[in-house]
């Protein structure tokens, strides 16, 4: 039964086997009608036995009044109105029975079987009447006619029911089938469409993530940078003014420079902005996977768009100009890689020497690169402040997402990350990137 069918018959539920109150009322109907023709008939039956006219009577009323069962067993009505038929009667019954037969899912030898038996009961009765009205003078036909009219008659009471009722079942099934494909495509069409609202969720909260660490890596190493900076102005301001001058021109470029990455990101996420409402509103999930495509093609084909391998010099020059003694080590032939890897390395070298300025104040710190066959290779290791457990001076706060972060990156271009302390107290952050990514 599919759904729709069990609604229907919990929308009109009939009395005992009936599906609807229609259908009772249907089958009742003709179930009267059989048991007024055959009750009739069973008038001259009784007078052609020899039996009183009630007893024909009550007889034909019993036996035309099972064809109320005709939906709950057909068999059982198609085989009264065969033991019926030489009698004369129940020839309604004997029509609805086959032909509700015929349209029941009952096995096709069974239907024709039972169709078979009646035409022969129905032919050989015919035959026999036919015989007797020439015989008493009742018909005036010749005897070689007889049996065309017997096979005529048991054709034309049996065949156009049974046929009908074939035709009916199989229109039936068909619908049915109909039905049972329509109820899964709708199952499926639910299924896909909660399945694709997970995959849009779950991509909103990885761009959040991936947003939120691109704020974190733009703000936090420039930021920081510009509070070292301020420190240290503000130390010297007195002292030394000629330094103090040339702390200020570094916070207002470090300033600059985070003000501009900062409107460089927010500019993406304006061009982003009707994208993201479309998909509020159920655009179709192709359409968001091919302008997200889209603009990742047009960043890979942007080479200056975010930071570089080749900009490390520079950051680490930037450290150096807050006070911090770093020296930089390149190993292997630099060559060019996509700019995801590009960009991840950069980013994990900017995040390490953040934390150096705010855990480790002061501290050397030595960062290496590696330019290898296959992969690219980074390391920054800083030794323990001049002053154990102290923070830096300018009193810089964390929020403990920086490693987090760098794993991430590192991890979704499928290289390793390992973080941690080193046997001399200082900390070492090491990455190995693939040279080529998926």
């Amino acid at each position: 039964m599919t759904t729709t069918g069990e609604i229907c018959r919990e929308a009109g539920g009939g009395p005992w086997w009936w599906d609807r109150w229609r259908g009772a009322l249907l089958d009742v109907s003709l179930a009267a009608v059989s048991a007024l023709e055959c009750a009739v008939e069973g008038v001259q039956f009784s007078r052609d036995a020899g039996l009183p006219v009630p007893v024909g009577t009550v007889f034909g009323l019993f036996a035309g009044a099972t064809l109320v069962l005709r939906r709950r067993s057909p068999i059982a009505v198609v085989l009264v109105s065969i033991a019926i038929t030489p009698a004369q009667m129940g020839f309604l019954m004997g029509i609805v029975g086959l032909y509700t037969l015929a349209a029941s899912e009952l096995p096709r030898r069974i239907i024709s079987a039972l169709a078979g038996m009646s035409i022969v009961g129905m032919f050989i009765v015919t035959y026999v009447r036919a015989q007797q009205g020439v015989v008493h003078g009742d018909l005036s036909i010749a005897g070689g006619f007889i049996p065309f009219l017997s096979v005529t008659t048991a054709l034309g009471m049996t065949a156009p029911p049974v046929l009908l009722g074939l035709y009916i079942g199989a229109r039936r099934r068909l619908m049915e089938s109909l039905r049972e494909r329509a109820d899964s495509l709708e199952r499926e069409l639910i299924l896909l469409a909660e399945r694709a609202e997970e995959r849009a969720e779950w991509a909103r909260n990885e761009e959040r993530t991936r947003i939120a660490r691109e704020m974190h890596d733009v703000v936090a190493h420039r930021v920081s940078l510009m509070v070292v900076h301020a420190a240290a102005l503000q130390a010297v301001a007195r002292k030394d003014p000629e330094k103090a001058v040339k702390n200020a021109a570094l916070v207002g470029d470090m300033g600059r420079q985070a003000l501009t990455e900062l409107r460089e990101m927010l500019g993406v996420l304006r061009s982003g902005e009707g994208l993201v409402g479309r998909a509020d509103r159920s655009v179709p999930l192709a359409a968001v996977k091919a302008a997200a495509a889209a603009a990742a093609s047009r960043a890979a084909d942007d080479p200056a768009e975010g930071p570089s391998i080749a900009e490390l010099e520079e950051l680490v020059e930037q450290s150096a100009a807050a006070g911090m003694v770093v020296r930089l080590s390149v190993e292997g032939k630099a060559r060019g890689y996509a700019r995801a890897v590009e960009q991840t390395a950069y980013r994990v070298v900017q995040e390490a020497l953040t934390n150096v300025h705010k855990h480790a104040a002061g501290a050397k710190t030595h960062v290496r690169l590696a330019h290898r066959s296959a992969e690219i290779a980074m390391q920054v290791e800083n030794e323990p402040p001049p002053e154990q457990g102290a923070a830096s001076a300018a009193g810089l706060p964390s929020g403990g997402n920086g490693l987090v972060g760098m794993k991430e990156r590192v991890s979704a271009l499928g290289g390793v990350f390992v973080s941690g302390p080193t046997d001399a107290g200082g900390f070492r952050v090491s990455a190995v990137i693939p040279a080529e990514v998926g």
